[in-house]
C-alpha cells in the first residue's frame, strides 16, 4: 500500500507490522542510552551558550534596574510646582465670598461668615401679603442695609449664570464652580417664593422686602434709618408687590432662565426654572409698566428708565431656556429694538447695568449669529446688533473719545457721577467675553471704522480696568476688600460693621458703630465698593455710601469680569451649553431613496 509522502516520493506504509511492542519499546530504550552516550554536537553546544547567556543578562538586567531604582528614590527630588495663581483668580475667591455675607433667612452650615447668622426669618409672613405668597425668607440684601431689591437682585443673579455658562471650566479649574452655583441656587430659590411660581398665569409679584425712605425727616424704624446688624432686626418689614411691572418680570424671567442652563443636569429643578420664568415673561408682556413708577420706594433707590430692553434680553434667555422660536422672533423685533434704544446711540449707550440691559442683549444676540447664523428671518437684526456690539466694543478703547477717562486710567461710564465701579465692571465683562467670541470664532478681531484692532486690544482694555480696581491706581488702593494690603476699612455696611458681642443693640444704638472713625470689626471679604470720583479721589468714611458701599449688583459683575480674565487662554468658553435646548436651526434633510432595482 502506497501513500502520499508530502517531501515527493512514494511513501510504503506496512499493512501488518511483524513487530512486537516489546521489540519496539526495548529499541527506543536503546536509541536513547546512544543518544545520551554521544557527546554534545556543535548546534547543542551553541544552544547551551545562547541559553547560559540569556539568563545572564536578564540576571544583570534585574540587578540594574534596582540598582537604578534604589538611586532614584534615595536622590531628593525637586517637585516642579504650579504657578501661583494669578491676582484675578485671587481675587475671584474673595469676590465670591461677598454673596455669603449677603444671605438672608437661615443661612447653611458651612456659610464661612463667622460673624453673620440667621435673620429676617418672618419675611413675607405678615399682614397684607397676597395669598400667592406665603413666605419671603431667603435671597440677598441689597448693598450695606438689609432690604431685599428684587430688580438689582435678579440682575446680579443672571450675570452670575452668564459667566457660569460660559466659563465652567475655569471655575471648576479654581474650585469654585459648586460654590457660585449654591450662590445662584439661593437666588433663583427666593425668586420663586416672590410669585406663584407652580401657576401659568399670574397677577402680581414681590418687589421688595423692607423699606428704606427716610424724606421728610421720618424716624420710622426701616432699614435705612436704623442701624442694626440683619440677626437682631425687630421692626415690620414690609412687602411690596406690583401688579404691573414689565422690567421686573422680565428680568426675574431672564434670571431663571439663564440659570436653568446652569442647572440643566438637575432636570427636576431646571424644569421648576423654566416654568417659572415662562410664567413671569408672560406677566411681563401682558401687564405693560414699570415697577418703579407706582413705588416711590423703587423710583429713589432702583428707578427703571424702560422695560423695553429686558424684553430684549428677557426675550433672548428665553429662547436659549427653551428653544422656542416665538422668543427669538420677539427678542429680534425691529420695533422692539428700537424701542430699547439701539439705533439712537446716546450718552450712556453701550454702558451695561442693572437698568439697562441692552448692551448684554446684543452681545448675547451676536454670539448667536456667530455660532449658529440662524439666517433668515433673523439675519438682518442680528446682523445689526453685532455692526451695534462692534461699535460698543470700539467706545470703550482709549483712541476713541466716547466716555472720559481719570488720569489714573478709569473709564467714565457713569460720565462722572458716583458709584463708577459696577458699570467699569461689566463693560470689562462683556469686552473679554467678546473678545472669547471672536477666537472661538476664528475670527482676529474687528473693525473700527478702516481700523482693525485686534481681540487682543479688548483684552487689555479689560486688564487695565480690573488691574485699578485691584490696586493699580494713584492711591494704591484695592477696592475690593480683603485684597492686597491697602483696601477700605469703613465699608458702609451695618453687619460688618456692629462687633458680633453678644449685645443686641436696637435701633438708634446702632449709631454709634455708624458714627465710629474705627476700622469695620468684621472684614467684609470680596466686597466692591463704589469707588472712587472722577478725580481719583476716595475717602474711606463709613457714612458716605457713594465711596464705600458695596452691592450685590456690582459684585455679580466683578465675579463676571475676574473669571472671564483669571488663567490663561487654554481654556476657552464653552461655545455648546447656552444652546443645549436649541432645536437644529435647519431642518434635518431626508434620507436618500432606496437603490434602485430593476
Amino acid at each position: 500500500m502506497y501513500g502520499r509522502d508530502p517531501w515527493g516520493g512514494p511513501l510504503e506504509i506496512n499493512a501488518t507490522d511483524s513487530a512486537t511492542d516489546e521489540e519496539r519499546s526495548r529499541n527506543l530504550q536503546d536509541l536513547d542510552r546512544a543518544a545520551l552516550s554521544r557527546p554534545l554536537d556543535e548546534t547543542q553546544q551553541s544552544c547551551r551558550k545562547i541559553f547560559v547567556w540569556t539568563v545572564g543578562t536578564l540576571l544583570f538586567s534585574a540587578f540594574l534596574a534596582g540598582f537604578i531604582t534604589l538611586i532614584v528614590k534615595t536622590v531628593p527630588r525637586h517637585h516642579h510646582k504650579h504657578p501661583p495663581p494669578d491676582n484675578y483668580t485671587l481675587a475671584l475667591h474673595k469676590a465670591l465670598m461677598f454673596f455669603n455675607a449677603q444671605k438672608s433667612g437661615k443661612l447653611p452650615k458651612h456659610n464661612n461668615v463667622s460673624w453673620r447668622g440667621n435673620s429676617c426669618l418672618q419675611d413675607g409672613k405678615g399682614d397684607g401679603v397676597s395669598a400667592a405668597i406665603k413666605d419671603l425668607v431667603g435671597g440677598y440684601y441689597d448693598a450695606g442695609d438689609a432690604i431685599k431689591f428684587n430688580f438689582p437682585a435678579s440682575f446680579a443673579v443672571t450675570m452670575l449664570s452668564w459667566s457660569v455658562i460660559e466659563y465652567s471650566a475655569k471655575y471648576e479649574a479654581v474650585g469654585e464652580l459648586d460654590h457660585v452655583k449654591d450662590i445662584i441656587k439661593w437666588g433663583t430659590d427666593y425668586f420663586l417664593k416672590t410669585f406663584n411660581s407652580t401657576a401659568d398665569t399670574i397677577s402680581t409679584l414681590a418687589a421688595q422686602v423692607g423699606t428704606g425712605d427716610t424724606s421728610g425727616g421720618s424716624t420710622t424704624p426701616n432699614d435705612h434709618y436704623c442701624w442694626m446688624r440683619p440677626e437682631d432686626i425687630d421692626y415690620d418689614r414690609p412687602v411690596t408687590e406690583c401688579h404691573s411691572c414689565s422690567d421686573l418680570a422680565a428680568e426675574m424671567a431672564a434670571a431663571l432662565a439663564a440659570a436653568s442652563i446652569v442647572f440643566k443636569d438637575n432636570k427636576a429643578y431646571s424644569k421648576k426654572l423654566v416654568h417659572g420664568a415662562t410664567t413671569l415673561f408672560k406677566f411681563s408682556r401682558d401687564q405693560r409698566g414699570r415697577y418703579s413708577a407706582g413705588s416711590s420706594e423703587a423710583s429713589i433707590f432702583y428707578n427703571s428708565t424702560s422695560y423695553w430692553d429686558e424684553f430684549v434680553w428677557g426675550g433672548a434667555w428665553m429662547y436659549f431656556a427653551t428653544g422656542n422660536n416665538s422668543y427669538l422672533k420677539l427678542a429680534t423685533m425691529p420695533g422692539l429694538a428700537k424701542h430699547a434704544g439701539a439705533f439712537w446711540g446716546g450718552p450712556d449707550y453701550g454702558v451695561l447695568s442693572w437698568d439697562n440691559k441692552l448692551a448684554g442683549a446684543q452681545v448675547l444676540l451676536s454670539r448667536l449669529r456667530l455660532f449658529l447664523s440662524p439666517g433668515y428671518p433673523y439675519e438682518e437684526i442680528l446682523r445689526t446688533f453685532h455692526n451695534q456690539t462692534s461699535i460698543v466694543m470700539c467706545s470703550y478703547l482709549p483712541v476713541f473719545t466716547s466716555f472720559n477717562r481719570t488720569k489714573g486710567g478709569l473709564i467714565q461710564l457713569n460720565h462722572g457721577r458716583p458709584q463708577p465701579l459696577q458699570y467699569v465692571v461689566n463693560a470689562a465683562f462683556l469686552a473679554t467675553l467678546y473678545s472669547d467670541y471672536l477666537d472661538a470664532a476664528d475670527t482676529p478681531g474687528w473693525y473700527c471704522g478702516p481700523n482693525f484692532f485686534s481681540t487682543d486690544v479688548l483684552r487689555d482694555f479689560a486688564r487695565t480696568q480690573i488691574d485699578y480696581i485691584l490696586g493699580k491706581n494713584p492711591r494704591k488702593m484695592s477696592y475690593v476688600v480683603g485684597f492686597g494690603n491697602h483696601y477700605p476699612k469703613h465699608v458702609h455696611h451695618r453687619g460688618a460693621s456692629i462687633p458680633k458681642n453678644k449685645v443686641k443693640y436696637n435701633c438708634k444704638g446702632g449709631w454709634k458703630w455708624r458714627d465710629s472713625s474705627k476700622p469695620n470689626p468684621n472684614t467684609l471679604v470680596g466686597a466692591m465698593v463704589a469707588g472712587p470720583d472722577k478725580h481719583d479721589g476716595f475717602h474711606d468714611v463709613r457714612t458716605n455710601y457713594n465711596y464705600t458701599e458695596p452691592t450685590i449688583a456690582g459684585n455679580a459683575g466683578l465675579v463676571a469680569a475676574l473669571v472671564a480674565l483669571s488663567g490663561d487662554k487654554s481654556i476657552p468658553i464653552d461655545k455648546n451649553t447656552i444652546f443645549s435646548a436649541v432645536p437644529p436651526m435647519f431642518p434635518t434633510p431626508p434620507p436618500p431613496p432606496a437603490p434602485w432595482k430593476p
